[in-house]
């Protein structure tokens, strides 16, 4: 039985153009990806480094950008959060079925965006929906990594065959899967949130 839920943020609940990005670092002369980049943006999202220092390393690779042009195009991913789904997570916590718990690998900067997009009422409410609000660069880890999972169960005395764990990212729905923990890996644009209850 089912007693416990863990949601993923981005392209769960607020939608996200993870395309944008890279259109948009393209302007001052990203090509693809690299494993330089790509370990930037992991120690980034664990909070290894600070955002100053996270923007200060992009423009030493891309020295054209500026640093306010490196924040608008690590923020354009981050797009609308819709009423209905907001509805749904609020209606969800009210009838108090269900341990609800939020895991996002996230950071300073997108948090921020998301702020800003949603407005602070609208995040408060979101995010008081939840008994526990993980997000990786606070917590100093990150999906797909099981320690994070692990540490979700333990903290809250949780057990992983009663708790239930959505994601967008297959990787990352396999990783909790082999701890025991039940999983969708919801199929963005095919799929929504607002379905969960046929999926438990």
């Amino acid at each position: 039985m089912i007693k416990n839920i863990i949601f993923d943020f981005g392209d769960i609940f607020i939608n996200l153009d993870k395309k944008a990005v890279f259109d948009k670092m393209s302007l001052f002369g990203y090509t693809n990806p690299t494993k330089e980049l790509e370990l930037l943006g992991q120690q980034y999202e664990t909070g290894k480094i600070a955002t100053q220092q996270f923007i200060n390393n992009i423009n030493r690779i891309f020295p054209e950008a500026t640093p306010t042009s490196i924040i608008e195009a690590w923020n354009s991913i981050i797009l609308d959060f819709p009423e209905y789904r907001l509805d749904f997570i609020t209606s969800l916590a009210s009838e108090g079925s269900y341990r609800l718990f939020l895991l996002s690998n996230t950071n300073e900067l997108h948090i921020e965006q998301v702020i800003k997009n949603m407005g602070t009422e609208r995040y408060e409410k979101f995010k008081n929906c939840f008994e526990r609000f993980y997000l990786s660069h606070l917590i100093n880890m990150r999906k797909p990594n099981a320690d994070i999972y692990q540490f979700v169960l333990e903290k809250n005395g949780l057990n992983a065959n009663e708790t239930f764990f959505v994601d967008d990212t297959e990787e990352n729905t396999d990783s909790a899967a082999q701890l025991g923990i039940k999983c969708w890996n919801l199929q963005v644009g095919h799929e929504d949130i607002i379905e969960l209850k046929n999926k438990l």
